[in-house]
């Protein structure tokens, strides 16, 4: 019984967030997060190097997640930067309705956030920070916040 408190005092302190910091949770959420990832830079067409950095694993670690022949656990980081390029697929998919979702990410953005430069450039350079900033930069253009 205390340890149901202690558990629903955690929750309620956190928001009900998923925060990655579980070992179960970033075991569990591993597999389906590499796949969404390797699908969504192949929509964006992007290169290896761009997807590894874009997820922050070396080449030779996405060439394996490519192949299916890696069997290792993202680190709370990697899973953060997964959850932000997912977010950012799905709104541009509630944003446009047609091959502009996809080909987006590769434009160069006039936006402040972007400097000139496309968003997949840009969250290479700016990491984990200016990928949430994307998200919400997105969430904002389809009326989400």
């Amino acid at each position: 019984m205390a340890t149901a408190a202690i558990l629903d005092r955690t929750t309620l302190a956190t928001g009900g967030l998923q925060n990655f910091a579980s070992d179960g949770d970033r075991k569990r959420l591993t597999g389906t997060a590499v796949k969404a990832v390797l699908r969504l830079v192949d929509k964006w067409s992007g290169s290896n190097a761009e997807g590894a950095a874009l997820l922050g694993v070396s080449e030779s670690t996405w060439d394996r997640m490519k192949s299916g022949k890696w069997e290792g656990t993202l680190s709370q980081d990697q899973l953060t930067r997964a959850s932000a390029l997912i977010g950012i697929f799905k709104a541009l998919n509630l944003l446009f309705a047609d091959s502009m979702a996809d080909r987006w990410p590769r434009l160069v953005n006039r936006a402040p956030l972007f400097s000139q430069r496309s968003p997949i450039d840009a969250m290479i350079e700016g990491g984990i920070p200016l990928m949430l900033e994307t998200r919400q930069y997105v969430d904002a253009l389809r009326g989400g916040l």
